[in-house]
């Protein structure tokens, strides 16, 4: 860390492994999305041992089994489904699958992971608060955002020691770099979900968390095709304000306009205001510089402190998802978080006002 004197902020130490080999057997299935990579290397570096891996794609099985090479293959998705010792099935379908996926998951008694944003629609959020509430099993969500990147892990522990205060405002910039080589689904909207839906999902959960909410409303939304008319069912932008049933209030702009020149696929940040300070986060990013990821710039009564999450912290979550599943507690997230944060989504998405481009000079 390096800052002024004052007050010193040290991360808890970073989690070891919770179980040992075969404690707790999990599986992948429907590789659409590249998360599933980081999905599995959480719960197996907290100790999980990954038993499985189905998907219709030889190719993407393939390249899975490059990463984890002693995973079985399976030949369909009920040989997953099927292997009692399995207890969680992590999965990234295409992002209008993810529910029913879910739904045949906990169908067969199995607990579920699967990546953000859970589901694109009202209607299956509705189905999946069902089934969980029926069966007791969980629907984890991987907003990675927050679980998987350490200087917002080590923000979450900064405001539970009181670093700043009561949270007032969360406010979440999360580019992305469009690139090439993106499947079909993710340029059509009804499968994909639309911009708030999808990458805003990482930013509703992260409002929510920083500020203690349970609950919030979107005061404001609003989504636009600025500069892609080659993909017309493509959202580029995005905007979203809410009121949190505590009365703090985020923001989050969202966007596929990550220029070519920056050193990484977007320069996620976080900005966290409290009545006693406020942090900063560079997650993925230190622009201009060779420091690397995962910086936490801290503000408050006793001076201004740079702290480096990078390699410091670690990703507790997967390590308390896996106890959860043996253990039936909520500590990784509670399965309303991580449907409310779905919830405010789409919510968001269905209500943005549709902005018009600017007409071409």
């Amino acid at each position: 860390m390096s800052g002024t004197s004052g007050a010193s902020y040290t991360p808890e130490p970073v989690p070891d492994p919770v179980v040992g080999p075969g404690e707790f057997v999990f599986a992948a299935a429907h590789l659409d999305h590249g998360h599933i990579y980081g999905m599995c290397e959480g719960v197996a570096s907290a100790g999980g041992t990954l038993r499985w891996v189905y998907d219709r794609d030889p190719a993407k099985v393939e390249a899975f089994r490059a990463r984890f090479p002693d995973v079985r293959v399976a030949r369909s998705e009920d040989e997953v489904l099927d292997d009692p010792e399995v207890r969680l099935v992590a999965g990234a379908a295409v992002t209008s699958e993810r529910c029913a996926l879910g739904l045949r998951v906990i169908g067969a008694g199995k607990d579920y992971f699967t990546d953000k944003a859970p589901l694109t629609t009202l209607e299956q959020l509705e189905a999946a608060r069902e089934a969980t509430t029926r069966t007791g099993l969980k629907y984890a969500v991987y907003y990675s955002e927050r679980i998987h990147a350490e200087a917002a892990v080590l923000a979450g522990q900064l405001i539970e020691q009181g670093a700043i205060g009561r949270v007032l405002q969360v406010m979440g910039l999360g580019p992305h770099r469009l690139g090439t080589g993106r499947p079909d689904w993710f340029f059509e909207k009804d499968k994909y979900g639309g911009i708030l839906c999808d990458i805003g999902s990482h930013n509703f959960e992260q409002m929510l968390y920083y500020a203690g909410a349970k609950d919030g409303e979107v005061a404001y939304s609003a989504i636009a095709n600025y500069h892609h008319p080659e993909h017309p069912g493509l959202d580029d932008f995005g905007e979203a304000t809410i009121v949190m049933d505590n009365s703090a209030t985020g923001y989050c702009r969202v966007d596929w306009f990550t220029p070519d020149g920056l050193s990484t696929w977007g320069d996620g940040r976080t900005f966290i205001l409290g009545t006693n300070g406020y942090i900063e986060l560079r997650k993925y990013v230190n622009v201009g510089t060779d420091d690397g990821p995962g910086h936490v710039f801290l503000v408050n009564d006793s001076g201004e402190h740079h702290l480096v999450a990078h390699r410091n912290v670690g990703y507790p979550y997967f390590g308390h998802l896996i106890l959860d599943c043996l253990e039936r507690t909520e500590t990784a997230m509670t399965q309303e978080h991580a449907f409310k944060a779905a919830e405010l989504s789409v919510r968001a998405q269905l209500g943005a006002r549709v902005l018009t481009p600017w007409p071409e000079a």
